[in-house]
């Protein structure tokens, strides 16, 4: 991977020399380098990452979110935002600027026939602690728009799925779309953000173009080629723009390439290197990326001056993808939870 990039590379050393430098560094990275070595001088490309193990979710969970404040940054208050949580302690990553950096960048990924700039959006979503709430409303703010919003709380959702409480789990989500509706009925919407699950049920309560909605900005988790297909053409009416992303708190976003008649509707999402790459490897043998067209569990490493994370495996599996115009780098596609062939997930509204 370095010999294609060296502004990553470059990147990379910026960011070793931010985090692990005392003038600049996190006590967490500071105290990680004194036991274990120093990648100040080790890590010189990214291909260098592979010195570091796996970073532990569980350190975002036990610890106080303090140890993570870069020197440069002491003092200054910083937004905390929640990934997980269904049961115990969420994790919780720390940031300033990061997201408005993501969304604004993002931004011009999306057309202005789509999502036109001063059209108000709404979004149906996580909101709370989750990042998603702030950056959504950024991005619709960057681009001169204002945001509605409907409260969505997935760890009520994931809580009584898991517990086999079905209808309450429908009268919830029921309870959502309803609020939706109500907006998109009395004031005037042209973008709308929202997960592929409620924005079926949207779409079944009402026509989403008759409604004034141009674009659709899609988060979420599994997308399979029928269920984009059937999303594109049934709920869209090929008529309204589609963009799914595959973005964390952890990552920030990954966007999705336009999709082509010879995907098969079968989306890849390009990280926003060099602030974050994504490996597709072999799940027993995490130091090999899988070849092009194969299945593989994603591997994320995030790089950022407010938040340095080396190889963290995520909950996710995906195919490896060849970089496609404008990405140099590899894509990830057809996302889906970890193990999907072999056990079953709790999804909830994702």
């Amino acid at each position: 991977m370095s010999a294609h990039h060296p502004a990553l590379d470059a990147h990379v050393r910026e960011i070793i020399q931010w985090h692990f430098s005392p003038e600049t560094g996190s006590p967490f990275w500071l105290d990680w380098a004194k036991k274990n070595f120093d990648p100040r001088t080790e890590v010189k490309f990214f291909a260098d990452m592979l010195k570091f193990p796996h970073f532990q979710d569980e350190w975002l969970r036990d610890l106080q979110p303090e140890v993570w404040v870069p020197k440069k940054f002491q003092g200054k208050p910083f937004n905390i935002f929640e990934t997980g949580g269904t049961t115990g302690m969420p994790k919780q990553r720390i940031g300033w600027e990061d997201y408005k950096t993501d969304y604004e960048e993002f931004s011009g990924k999306i057309s202005d026939e789509h999502f036109p700039r001063g059209g108000a959006w709404l979004m149906v979503g996580p909101t709370g602690p989750r990042r998603l709430r702030l950056a959504i409303e950024h991005l619709a703010n960057f681009r001169g728009s204002s945001c509605y919003f409907i409260d969505l709380d997935p760890r009520f959702v994931k809580k009584v799925i898991s517990n086999k409480q079905f209808e309450v789990a429908r009268a919830y989500m029921d309870h959502v779309v309803d609020q939706g509706v109500t907006i998109l009925k009395n004031r005037k919407v042209a973008g709308l953000f929202t997960t592929p699950k409620l924005l079926e049920a949207l779409g079944e309560k009402i026509n989403l173009w008759d409604a004034g909605i141009r674009g659709v900005f899609c988060g979420g988790t599994t997308m399979a080629p029928q269920y984009v297909r059937y999303i594109v053409e049934e709920v869209l009416e090929n008529r309204i723009g589609f963009y799914p992303t595959y973005g964390n708190t952890l990552m920030g976003l990954a966007a999705s390439v336009p999709l082509r008649p010879e995907d098969n509707f079968s989306i890849t999402y390009y990280p926003p290197q060099p602030r974050a790459v994504l490996r597709v490897v072999n799940p027993n043998k995490t130091e090999e990326t899988v070849g092009y067209g194969q299945w593989g569990r994603v591997e994320l490493t995030t790089l950022t001056k407010e938040f340095f994370m080396p190889r963290f495996l995520e909950r996710d599996e995906a195919i490896r993808r060849e970089p496609r115009a404008p990405y140099t780098w590899d894509g990830v596609a057809e996302v889906r939870p970890f193990g999907a062939m072999e056990k079953n997930i709790v999804e909830g509204v994702y």
